[in-house]
């Protein structure tokens, strides 16, 4: 007797379509995982520059406050191009600052972050004076 080893054609065709179906379901949660690793290089940067407000309104004080409402990033210590990352430029974050030292807290400030090309969700993240994010789709 003569058997013949191997798969049938039928056997392939379900092999693949099996490895199909896994990839269809894997590739968007992958590209969210890849999408969320890009963002924690802009929120690191957002709280360096948290860090940095809080830092440069403990020194100034209610002087800090020029009445243009934020401190640039020459007065926070930083060079434009100390924002630049992989994914990230200085041009996709912007802040605001208020400080009133009869106020309960006294510094209250936002930092935005807008996603640059490549980034599909969220499209922008904010950090607020509490340490708390938020997220736009």
């Amino acid at each position: 007797m003569n058997w013949n080893k191997g798969f049938t054609l039928i056997e392939l065709m379900v092999v693949i379509l099996i490895v199909a179906i896994l990839a269809a379901v894997a590739i968007p949660i992958m590209r969210g995982r890849i999408d969320a690793a890009k963002w924690s290089e802009g929120k690191a940067m957002a709280g360096t520059l948290g860090t940095a407000i809080r830092a440069y309104f403990a020194e100034k004080g209610p002087d800090g406050d020029d009445g243009s409402g934020s401190p640039d990033l020459t007065a926070l210590g930083f060079a434009s191009s100390d924002l630049t990352g992989t994914y990230f430029d200085s041009g996709d974050y912007d802040w605001t600052t208020t400080y009133d030292d009869t106020g309960d807290p006294a510094l209250e400030f936002t930092i935005t972050v807008t996603a640059p090309t490549g980034i599909t969700t969220p499209s922008e993240v904010q950090l607020n004076h509490l340490g708390e994010w938020t997220e736009t789709e």
